[in-house]
């Protein structure tokens, strides 16, 4: 799982989330932190509405929460939808000793982006995307 700071990051730079079944996510305030939910058809739904997208806490007796905005949570994507958000210009992971190299074609050139966690270093090479796109 990626950190919540590269979360903010890539949320902040203009990654967009339209919640599925089996995404995880944080309540982006302090109090729930250690936190992480999971979108589920059973336990939380995701609700369009024409004021926005709402996920909805379906029999969460522990909870004082029945909903929650989408602009107040934060997306926590899986190796997997952050390797297909690079689409083409993936070219390829390794293990290292220390952690993972992703490298992508960036412009045309190979940039290398490491961490200790493979989704980390995915989620490092989307952000250089992102920054790419809005520069």
């Amino acid at each position: 799982m990626i950190s919540t700071a590269l979360a903010r990051r890539l949320r902040d730079a203009g990654l967009r989330w339209r919640p599925a079944s089996g995404d995880r996510f944080q309540i982006d305030r302090a109090e729930f932190d250690a936190d992480v939910f999971t979108v589920s058809d059973l336990t939380i739904e995701a609700h369009e509405y024409s004021t926005g997208t709402v996920l909805g806490f379906n029999g969460t007796t522990e909870w004082a929460l029945d909903s929650v905005e989408l602009d107040d949570a934060l997306w926590l994507p899986r190796e997997d939808q952050l390797r297909d958000l690079l689409r083409a210009s993936f070219r390829g992971l390794r293990r290292t000793a220390d952690g993972y190299i992703v490298t992508i074609d960036l412009d045309g050139e190979g940039r290398e982006f490491e961490s200790v966690s493979a989704p980390e270093a995915y989620g490092l090479a989307v952000m250089a995307m992102l920054e790419r796109v809005t520069a």
